[in-house]
């Protein structure tokens, strides 16, 4: 499938260089849909209000953007839509699942799945594009494993269907510029668009099929991976809807694939394009996991700024007091950026430590539950990429990469590198 079409071509900023909105107390804006809402912004107000239980995601789904919300963020049955009894019970069945100990003993594979890409990456030698050949393949592995899905049975699940189910789910069913007006938040009108959005439907449809099938058949015949972790778990705490189960697998296979990918692909154009004297300092362990972390702290996956709450009660944010059933806008990009917290920003040596935990994963009952892993690919393959190949270099300017463009990420759509 070719993803660099018309649309994806559009001159664009990298991720890393995207403007936020200086940290600063809160104040009024206006969302993308005309919704007047409260913009946080500074990093200890934005810790604050994702950490206070006044403040609440449930029946925002279609809040905040002018256009289509993606599945994974709009599903009422997300675990991101959900809070109190109903979501506790839910992010207690996957902390049953990942335990530490659990994700000790991932840990091994996961390195092991990571060193497998870059050596036959290195075996098919230049030049080549690093999204297909090695920003994709790294985080697919590790899905297919982790989830139980790299038999041979009815479980087996290949790279093509997988991408094609996680495009819709993040509201990429048709490829941005198929046809007039295409593109994220396009809705269904003539001809291509209506049939797109069909195909979107269907695609979905067919998704949630086989992962209802899957979350069945674990039931009946448990093993050692993720799924039958999970389903066990919500089974013994009880309470869990089959459809918020379903839906929290599917998430977990579709949502975590892609964002790995796209936080790898938008890592290697920063350092690739703009550090490329730190490129082979990464062959230090210890610097890799200092500029991993940097990395995800600075970079966002996607162009949307904030993420949006409502408040049940009226809040003190600072000297600010923010009524009661207003919306909020959080900026995590802002909050990450913020100079009291973060003076050096990006572009200072990338091996040192943050200052402060970052907020790239959320904060509070909703913070990322696939962060270990998130970490975990993006420092492996920072470190045996570049001890394997500390030549690596970009052949196209960051200014004329391609883009993939989607409801929640954005990463490059080719990655053409030589060494």
């Amino acid at each position: 499938m070719d993803s660099v079409t018309a649309a994806s071509r559009t001159t664009l900023p990298p991720l890393h260089r995207l403007p936020t909105t200086p940290a600063q107390p809160p104040h009024p804006t206006t969302l993308p849909d005309g919704t007047p809402a409260w913009l946080i912004t500074r990093y200890h107000d934005v810790r604050q209000v994702l950490g206070d239980p006044r403040v609440t995601r449930a029946d925002l789904h279609d809040v905040g953007t002018a256009g289509a919300t993606a599945d994974v963020a709009a599903n009422p049955a997300s675990l991101f839509n959900q809070d109190g009894p109903a979501h506790r019970r839910l992010r207690g069945t996957v902390q049953r699942a990942f335990t530490p100990r659990a994700i000790a003993g991932w840990q091994p594979w996961v390195a092991a799945a990571v060193q497998q890409s870059v050596d036959r990456l290195v075996a098919a030698g230049p030049p080549t594009d690093l999204v297909p050949a090695f920003a994709r393949p790294v985080p697919f592995a590790v899905t297919t494993r982790l989830m139980g899905l790299d038999g041979d049975g009815p479980d087996h699940l290949d790279e093509e269907r997988l991408h094609r189910w996680t495009l819709a789910l993040l509201a990429q069913g048709e490829e941005p510029g198929d046809g007039p007006g295409d593109g994220p938040g396009a809705g269904p009108g003539e001809g291509p668009e209506r049939q797109a959005g069909a195909d979107h439907g269907d695609t979905l449809a067919e998704f949630g099929a086989f992962m209802a099938e899957l979350v069945a058949r674990r039931r009946r015949e448990p093993g050692d991976d993720l799924v039958s972790r999970l389903v066990r778990a919500a089974d013994q705490n009880g309470g869990v809807p089959e459809d918020s189960l379903v839906f929290l697998v599917a998430g977990l296979t579709a949502s975590g694939n892609e964002s790995v990918a796209g936080a790898l692909a938008n890592a290697l154009v920063y350092v690739l394009g703009e550090r490329p004297e730190h490129w082979p300092l990464l062959a230090d362990p210890v610097v890799a996991e200092h500029t991993a972390e940097r990395l995800l702290h600075y970079i966002p996956l996607g162009d949307d700024e904030a993420t949006i709450r409502r408040t049940t009660a009226p809040i003190e944010v600072g000297d600010v007091t923010i009524p009661a059933d207003s919306v909020v806008a959080i900026s995590l990009g802002s909050a990450n950026r913020d100079p009291a917290v973060y003076p050096e920003g990006l572009d200072t040596d990338l091996g040192l430590p943050l200052p402060a935990p970052t907020l790239a994963f959320s904060s509070g009952p909703h913070y990322c539950i696939g962060a270990w892993r998130v970490r975990l690919e993006m420092r492996e393959s920072l470190h045996r990429l570049a001890t394997a190949l500390p030549g690596l270099r970009l052949t196209t300017p960051v200014a004329e990469l391609a883009w993939q463009l989607g409801g929640t990420t954005r990463s490059p759509a080719r990655l053409p590198v030589d060494w």
